[in-house]
């Protein structure tokens, strides 16, 4: 019996330290925006600042589920595929960068 009281304990450790990992990189992306403003080559992390925050909301939805608060698989999907989509964007969007002003 305590040890699925301990392994509940480390999930909600882990999804609280995946949460304050996600508030960093949400720092992160805002410092990232300024530094994209600045030079035409980094146009793909416009992108990726999106891909940050979504990734922050799925982290927020992460540990709103595992402690049993709000749960919804829709969303938690939905978000995921937003997510990738927006990553291949990127990806595509700094190959091109890449390839024209080499």
């Amino acid at each position: 019996m305590h040890g699925g009281i301990l392994i509940d304990f480390l999930e909600g450790l882990l999804k609280i330290s995946n949460l304050v990992l996600s508030v960093i990189a949400g720092i992160i992306a805002a410092s990232m925006f300024k530094i994209s403003q600045e030079r035409k080559s980094l146009r793909a992390w416009k992108v990726l600042i999106v891909v940050l925050l979504l990734f922050v909301v799925q982290q927020i939805l992460g540990a709103l589920r595992a402690f049993g608060i709000y749960s919804s698989p829709f969303l938690t999907h939905v978000n995921v595929s937003i997510l990738l989509g927006f990553l291949i964007y990127a990806m595509a969007l700094q190959i091109h960068t890449y390839l024209v002003e080499k």
